[in-house]
């Protein structure tokens, strides 16, 4: 599912050179749970950044379900991650102005466009949200607008589950539903990659993958 061959990552700065990610190899099998944790500036986040498609590596090779997605033109890999990717994020970018529904139908694509409706209400209902389709994200606490979040990762039924510390803003128990939604995906033949650096988190993956200064010490 997903293959990073010899990836390196350098940002300038005025400073000079940050080398965000340092000869990186790894290989995911479709259908894992895999944690890369490591502490703030290790390159995890760089990482999942590349993943997806949101950033070129400087040198190497990022393949994900069989799709050479680093030499994609910035068009090709955004219709890639349309059709084959969710992301969940720490601050969960919701549009402040839409509805709970309509944050989640947001993501659809023209493939999933006729069903965007129903899946999405499906998905709010399932996460227990169904009270709440036609609330406004400034009317629900964290732990609802990261379970909107999931929702519309979710949408589409992508192949891969990107999450960047989903949990970093939430309390223990809103953080183990989360950690839930992500298994629950996984047990249904998702593949998961989430980037932490909550040691709780990381335990609930199959793999932990390590990293330090830009490199990766156990995989």
């Amino acid at each position: 599912m997903i293959e990073l061959q010899n990836v390196s990552k350098v940002f300038s700065a005025p400073q000079g050179d940050v080398r965000a990610l340092d000869d990186v190899s790894l290989r995911i099998a479709a259908g894992e749970f895999v944690a890369v944790c490591g502490p703030s500036g290790c390159g995890k986040s760089t990482l999942l950044s590349l993943v997806g498609g949101l950033a070129q590596p400087t040198a190497g090779k990022v393949i994900v379900a069989g799709q050479p997605i680093s030499a994609m033109s910035p068009g090709q890999r955004a219709a890639f991650r349309a059709e084959n990717l969710g992301f969940v994020f720490q601050l969960f970018h919701l549009l402040p102005y839409l509805t709970v529904l309509d944050n989640v139908r947001l993501a659809a694509t023209p493939r999933t466009q006729a069903t965007a409706d129903a899946r999405a209400e499906e998905l709010l209902v399932r996460f227990g949200l169904g009270d709440r389709l036609y609330h406004r994200p400034g009317e629900l606490s964290v732990g609802q607008r990261q379970r909107v979040a999931m929702a519309r990762a979710l949408l589409n039924r992508p192949r891969l589950l990107l999450a960047d510390e989903p949990t970093g803003n939430l309390d223990l128990e809103n953080a183990a539903a989360v950690l839930d939604l992500l298994s629950e995906y996984q047990a249904e033949g998702g593949t998961v990659l989430l980037v932490t650096h909550e040691a709780y988190a990381a335990e609930r993956a199959a793999r932990q993958i390590k990293m330090c200064e830009g490199r990766i010490r156990t995989a």
